[in-house]
Parts: C-alpha cells; structure tokens; sequence
C-alpha cells in the first residue's frame, strides 16, 4: 500500500523501491482496497533487501517495526521512520481500510517533508 501510494502521490516527485527482508507478494485484500480508491498495486512485488545498496536511497521507512532487523547501513540514511503499524494481514477488510488510510496520511506527510 505504501509503494502505491508513494508512486501515485509522489510522481515525479520521489523514486520509489519496495524492498523486504525476502521478495513477497501483495496480499490480495490489499489490492482490493487499493482499488476501491483507484489505485491498482496488483503488479507489484518487494525484492529482497540484498538486491539494493543503501547507499543509493535517501530515506528508508520501514513498516510495522521492521525497522529493528535491518542492517545498520539503511537505519543511517538521512531520512529513516519506522512507522508503527498494524498489520492487517489475516485481518478484516476493515482493518485493512483503516490501515490503508494510515498509510496514506504517512505517506502524504513523508512526501511533503522531502521537498
């Protein structure tokens, strides 16, 4: 949902890479909900974190307290937020919409904070 939204508000803006601790997919509630707001993120994937090199990123967020696993040279990075989210998978749809509206708001602020 974040890369989502990053892409679509931040265009031409910001870059935006999605990166996990190993490659996933989006959970298909995800998409569902991203699509109730005409965002469509059924094409996107997280690569593993070994596929980047820190150094090329300015800020790095890190989503549900994930923040703690990772390697110390992306905790550095100018910018660097570990937002403290719920994660809704496995949980209702509206869990998801709720957590999806708090993504955006961070997402909003993230944006407007790096001009």
């Amino acid at each position: 949902m974040a890369e989502g939204f990053a892409r679509t508000l931040g265009a031409g803006k910001i870059s935006v890479s999605s990166s996990g601790l190993e490659s996933s997919h989006v959970d298909p509630k995800s998409v569902d909900i991203m699509s109730e707001i005409g965002i469509d993120i059924s094409n996107q994937a997280s690569k593993p974190l070994s596929d980047f090199n820190p150094e090329d990123y300015d800020a790095v967020i890190s989503l549900c307290g994930c923040g703690v696993n990772l390697p110390e040279a992306w905790v550095l990075r100018d910018v660097f937020e570990d937002w403290q989210l719920d994660d809704p998978e496995g949980q209702s749809i509206e869990t998801f919409r709720r957590v999806r509206d708090e993504v955006k708001e961070r997402v909003v602020k993230l944006i407007e904070s790096l001009r």
